[in-house]
């Protein structure tokens, strides 16, 4: 297993539409507007602040180091996975100032403190909502979550449904069936048409009743869900679905919930179309699974290294001591 567990066939296009959604969203409704750091980060006070100030002053010094010109992290979840965690977690970097974008999967059952005992992170959600996830993510990486994005599996299904539906190769036999959450997944190896429902069921799927699957659990589904959000971005844009986009904006307005500002969107979205597809990269927090505990434990000096290259806002790399982790 390589280092980083760099997932290449994951499209770059996929960032690039979920940003191209926002800014279609968001210009209907107000102008664009750079992200606005928190006073502790920018090293101002709350008092102080305005939109245009506290976006201007980004590279002024907090506690933790000066801060990267607009470089932000941006923590993606899906939530609502019948448990009331959050399924599918993403922590994206987002270096406007040095032109590029990287996107960090987080698999769920990584091992990270949460009010002070170790849990798996996707219980974090469940515990304390969206605030409570970047705080342990932040706390245990080292690094700032600046704003998080959460959103509802429902409108997963709601989008899939208005593109259509979605043509994808499902890469095994899936056949597993949770009274206790009603979940009932059985499709067969190969092409298939799947409807918002559908997709979710094979998204979700991460082992067979009999213990078959992947072989990787939560690593094999993430596979899973990158090659099917790339033929979801390869349905979206074609041409006979451009006539949706105000259905599409109301499902994000519906479904999703952020402490971004539509301006905030409109003006990510914008650097990401100038960014381009090609300086968008991927990777998997990586480490292994331990039996004995369940939990997936990070690779403490190979997450360390995948901070600095892919997610690291401040222009002072983080060392060991900035990870607080459970070994």
């Amino acid at each position: 297993m390589s280092r980083h567990h760099r997932r290449r066939s994951w499209p770059r296009t996929l960032l690039l539409l979920v940003f191209m959604a926002a800014i279609l969203f968001a210009v209907y409704h107000c102008v664009v507007r750079k992200p606005a750091l928190a006073a502790a980060e920018v090293g101002v006070s709350s008092s102080a602040q305005s939109s245009a100030s506290a976006a201007a002053s980004a590279s002024e010094t907090p506690a933790n180091g000066t801060r990267k010109v607009d470089d932000y992290t941006i923590l993606i979840s899906g939530v609502d996975d019948g448990n009331g965690g959050s399924d599918t977690n993403i922590l994206v970097g987002f270096d406007a100032g040095s032109g590029k974008i990287s996107a960090v999967s987080i698999p769920r059952d990584s091992a990270f403190y949460v009010k002070g005992k170790t849990r798996k992170i996707n219980y974090a959600y469940n515990a304390g909502g969206a605030d409570l996830l970047a705080e342990s993510v932040s706390d245990g990486l080292g690094i700032p979550v600046d704003f998080s994005v959460t959103v509802n599996l429902k409108g997963f299904v709601a989008l899939v449904d208005a593109i259509g539906g979605v043509d994808f190769d499902i890469p095994i036999n899936m056949d597993y069936d949770d009274p206790v959450q009603g979940l009932s997944i059985h499709f067969s190896k190969g092409m298939q048409h799947l409807d918002g429902q559908e997709a979710l069921e094979v998204v979700r799927f991460r082992h067979n009743s009999d213990g078959t699957g992947y072989g990787s659990e939560d690593l094999g589904r993430i596979g899973t869900q990158q090659a099917f959000l790339k033929a979801v971005a390869q349905q979206a844009l074609k041409p006979s679905n451009l006539g949706k986009v105000s259905a599409m904006a109301r499902i994000f307005a519906k479904y999703v919930k952020t402490d971004l500002t539509l301006g905030n969107l409109a003006w990510l979205g914008q650097e990401a179309i100038a960014i381009g597809t090609d300086n968008i990269t991927f990777a998997t927090l990586p480490g292994e699974w331990n039996g004995r505990r369940s939990v997936y434990l990070l690779d403490q000096s190979a997450t360390l290294d995948l901070v600095n290259s892919c997610l690291n806002p401040y222009a002072t790399e983080r060392s060991a001591a900035d990870l607080h982790l459970p070994d």
